[in-house]
Parts: C-alpha cells; sequence; structure tokens
C-alpha cells in the first residue's frame, strides 16, 4: 500500500502520519504496544532528527539528540538499514505492522564447532541458516517514498 504523499521531500512527521492514519484505517497499528515498525534509511534519520518535534523533550519523552538516534516515536520503532532500495535518489521506506510480515526459516540453524587443522588446531565455529520474510497482509504494510537530494 502506498503512502499517498509527495516524493519531493525527505521522511516527514506528516508523512509518518499519514502512514499511521492508513494503517489504521485497516485496524492495524492499535493492537498492542509497540507493533509497529518503519525501515527507513540514515537520510531520512537525519531529516527526523532536524525537526523540532522529534529532538525536543517537550514533544517527545526520548531525548533523540543525546544519542544521534531515534528510538520510537508516534507509537513507531525505527530500523536504520542501508539494504532499502534506491532508485533516482528516491528510496522505498516500508511501515508495517508486526502481525503483517511473516518471518519464514528454509532451512534450520545448522552449528559446527571443531578444530581446523590448517590453523594449528585452532576452534573454529560454523553457523548457517536461510531466512526471509514476506508480507502476508497488503494492508498492513506501507511503503514512504523519500527524495535523499532533499
Amino acid at each position: 500500500m502506498e503512502s499517498g504523499t509527495a516524493t519531493n521531500s525527505n521522511m516527514t512527521i506528516g508523512k509518518l502520519r499519514i502512514a499511521r492514519k492508513q494503517l489504521q484505517t485497516y485496524e492495524a497499528g492499535g493492537m498492542g504496544e509497540g507493533t509497529l515498525f518503519c525501515v527507513m534509511g540514515p537520510s531520512q534519520l537525519q531529516a527526523l532528527l532536524r525537526t523540532t518535534e522529534v529532538t525536543s523533550s517537550d514533544y517527545n519523552t526520548v531525548k533523540a539528540l543525546v544519542n544521534g538516534e531515534i528510538n520510537t516515536f508516534l507509537g513507531i520503532n525505527f530500523i536504520i538499514s542501508n539494504l532499502l532500495t534506491v532508485a533516482s535518489n528516491i528510496r522505498d521506506c516500508f511501515v508495517w505492522e508486526r502481525e503483517g510480515m511473516l518471518l519464514a526459516m528454509g532451512s534450520e540453524i545448522a552449528v559446527d564447532v571443531g578444530p581446523r587443522r590448517d590453523k594449528r588446531n585452532s576452534t573454529q565455529v560454523y553457523v548457517s541458516g536461510s531466512f526471509g520474510s514476506v508480507r502476508m497482509w497488503e494492508e498492513k504494510v506501507c511503503r514512504i517514498k523519500c527524495d535523499e537530494t532533499v
């Protein structure tokens, strides 16, 4: 689901409010504490840190400028990632409810601990697994387009 906001700006509080409203339209985001998540890039984090509502203790109980990060705002938990799609300086950011996404395991976690003969019998720990995620409910995932040149 698209957030329906203009792409000629970076992340704004208005975009987050619209995404939250759209999720609540489909009865998402109100079922429990900390069920909404937003994944965004470092540029979007910097854009939010430039707003008074996020950094001021008058609006927000978390002092964002102390650590230079935002944990939660508007009931949304933030995740910073550089793995999001960027096309023509427009980054796709996503807001979702926990129940809207599903984690799938392609294979169980395999662990192998043993000596390496080529490294003077140093102990080697090897862990592997196959994981993925998928959107389960279209209505509980919202995409926000952010212009990183602004």
